[in-house]
């Protein structure tokens, strides 16, 4: 209890932590991956929070993220190192590609996000899919 806390008279409740929602954790622990200098602990990412979170908590959300496919693991003695598979863009294109996945009429969910884009966004998406169809290779 700080002094404050303690002066603050009967009644009244020592402030708690904001509480993060999982989407953030999980851009803290990512993060973190992606400044390691290689694979590494949950005990490593856990300190790069600064501790704040539970060795637990940092586990959940790593489990989370491989389920993703935004970290890979690789066993190491008893334990498991970490690295990020993704950056926050690839982790947001795994979230968009997941919930496509799981529409039944996929035409019917890009014609809405598409018509939902503004001009400059549209604009964007034209000239990524030109890109991309520029890459694929020719089929023959």
């Amino acid at each position: 209890m700080t002094d404050q806390d303690r002066t603050a008279g009967p009644g009244h409740r020592p402030r708690r932590p904001r509480r993060r929602g999982q989407g953030e954790l999980e851009a803290q622990v990512l993060g973190a991956l992606r400044r390691a200098p290689g694979p590494v602990t949950a005990a490593w990412v856990r300190e790069r929070l600064d501790g704040e979170l539970a060795y637990t908590t940092v586990m959940t959300i790593l489990s989370r993220l491989r389920a993703k496919q935004a970290v890979t693991r690789e066993r190491v003695g008893r334990s498991f190192v970490w690295r990020a598979a993704s950056d926050e863009a690839g982790l947001a294109a795994l979230r968009m590609r997941r919930v496509l996945d799981g529409q039944d009429d996929r035409g019917a969910v890009l014609a809405r996000f598409v018509t939902g884009l503004g001009h400059d966004d549209g604009r964007l998406l034209r000239e990524l899919l030109n890109d991309a169809a520029e890459k694929e290779p020719e089929e023959g």
